[in-house]
């Protein structure tokens, strides 16, 4: 029979095995409810549009089936980047002509939907589109970005024919950003008296495929009262281009490529810091021009441009780095030209770090070039050559040390056009004294004593171990008092050659002309 004490104690136990089951079956449900609640969702707006601008653009449109306030997020959406929904503009070949502007047809109108049912109080950031399609498309597209207030906007176009550039951007108070790249056949800019009347709000403005044969001069589109705000300035592939001047006042970087009609420039920016000119000017014209003056300037690009007839770089006392490259005709340069080359390199002599392409150290090479002059260039701590490292390039290359006094880093970059079979290594080839280089070289010696004095690392890239690279690496470390480090780039090599190279190294540090106290190192 259960006595009292133990039917009360069942009674607890019982009580408590209840108490349990329910206080478990509550936390359940709340559980259950914090995982059904939607924390995504109450996250502010500029939150979540940063999180799907990584997404792409498809992707984020179909989150507006979501709910209504997903709905509100995608309608509101600010940065519109359908260049990974569209492909890149190309001509359609005739034999999938009709699928290929039935794709683009369905993805442009997919862009102007998009644009059209924008929520009304909402301004678009960001929109980049790439696409074929007509003039009359890409203007209505432009247009309903500029009615939402549209800050940045990118356009890649190839069209059926040439296209007028769209006026609708001009007077836009909003635009800072506007690019706009056309892959077939190009565009045709408004008079300059057009450009200029707006576009007073806009920071960087990049124009590529630009057709002006009927309009070769731009000598007033970009002068000082022109674009207030511009900072940022690149025309590309400027067809019957001849003359233009740049003298915007707020203008920072200016890249200009691909004119290859171009006969004048005339660049003045107060307030300029970066030049790149690439593959510029007329190589056949009869009088072509350059004139730069940038007080602020600290990077100039000069790369693979026609020498021009007179060259005037002045008040360049910021410049900073500096990279020069030429296009060079068969025939003889003219006198003209070769001191126009010598007005450009001094205009450079403020120079910290310069590069050099081959063609620059030709002409300092040639015999028939001499009439080149370099002013010495005292700020220049780091120096880059490209060169074939031929025997005819070796003038050129004592040019250009006599003219680096303070030079600290050297390197060279023997390119790949002008290597020739890798000879095997040879001891005697680094003992010898008595090779036309080595005794060109040490001709040198007290004019270039300066140089000697300073340099501290040199790296040749590309290097073969043929007689004439060979020469300088001997001369370089026999009379480089300060020289520090020899770097010597032999390119990919097999394993077993690993102990050869430390052979190589440690004959080197025990020739008995090595008086520099450099370390030597194979890559």
């Amino acid at each position: 029979m259960e006595t009292r004490s133990a039917a009360k104690k069942r009674k607890l136990l019982i009580f408590y095995n209840q108490k349990d089951q329910v206080d478990d079956d509550d936390e359940s449900e709340k559980s259950n409810r914090s995982r059904s609640i939607d924390r995504i969702s109450d996250l502010p707006d500029a939150v979540l549009h940063h999180i799907l601008f990584l997404l792409p653009i498809k992707t984020v449109a179909q989150t507006s089936v979501l709910s209504k306030r997903w709905r509100s997020i995608w309608s509101s959406f600010p940065d519109l980047d359908f260049t990974t929904l569209t492909r890149a503009p190309t001509k359609p070949h005739s034999s999938s002509s009709s699928k290929s502007l039935s794709q683009n047809s369905k993805e442009t109108d997919f862009i102007r939907q998009v644009l059209t049912l924008r929520d009304k109080h909402s301004d678009i950031r960001i929109l980049r589109f790439g696409s074929w399609l007509s003039f009359s498309r890409l203007n209505g597209l432009i247009r309903l970005a500029i009615r939402r207030n549209v800050q940045e906007l990118d356009v890649e176009v190839a069209t059926e024919d040439y296209f007028n550039f769209p006026r609708c951007v001009i007077a836009s108070e909003s635009l800072r950003i506007f690019k706009l790249k056309s892959h077939y056949p190009g565009f045709r800019l408004p008079p300059s008296s057009v450009m200029t009347s707006g576009f007073k709000s806009l920071h960087s403005l990049s124009l590529s495929r630009i057709v002006l044969y009927n309009q070769p001069s731009l000598c007033d589109m970009f002068g000082e009262s022109a674009f207030p705000m511009l900072k940022k300035l690149s025309l590309d592939a400027c067809f019957g281009l001849k003359y233009l001047r740049i003298g915007c006042k707020a203008l920072e970087d200016l890249t200009l490529e691909n004119c290859f009609q171009l006969q004048g420039l005339d660049v003045l920016g107060g307030k300029l810091e970066r030049l790149r000119i690439v593959r510029c000017f007329d190589a056949y014209a009869d009088k072509s021009w350059v004139k730069i003056d940038g007080p602020r300037l600290r990077i100039i690009l000069w790369e693979n441009n026609a020498i021009t007839d007179s060259s005037s770089l002045d008040n360049l006392s910021s410049l900073q780095e500096a990279s020069v490259g030429f296009f060079l005709l068969q025939e003889d340069i003219s006198v003209a030209k070769l001191q126009s080359v010598s007005n450009l390199f001094m205009g450079l002599y403020h120079a910290h770090c310069l590069t050099l392409d081959t063609q620059c150290i030709e002409i300092l090479s040639n015999s028939n070039y001499f009439a080149v002059y370099l002013h010495p260039f005292n700020n220049l701590k780091s120096l880059e050559l490209h060169t074939g490292f031929n025997k005819n390039n070796v003038p050129g290359l004592a040019c250009i040390f006599r003219s680096s006094p303070m030079l600290h880093t050297l390197t060279l970059d023997i390119i790949n056009d002008y290597k020739i079979e890798r000879r095997q290594w040879n001891k005697d080839l680094w003992e010898m004294s008595n090779s036309e280089e080595e005794k060109f070289w040490e001709s040198q010696t007290q004019a270039l004593k300066s140089f000697l004095q300073n340099l501290t690392v040199v790296k040749i890239q590309g290097f073969l171990e043929c007689e004439n690279e060979v020469s300088l690496a001997k001369f370089l470390l026999k009379h480089g008092k300060a020289l520090q480090e020899m770097i010597l780039c032999t390119g990919h090599c097999k394993a077993r050659y690993s102990l050869q190279r430390q052979k190589i190294r440690s004959q080197m540090m025990g020739f008995s002309w090595a008086s520099s106290n450099a370390k030597i190192a194979f890559h």
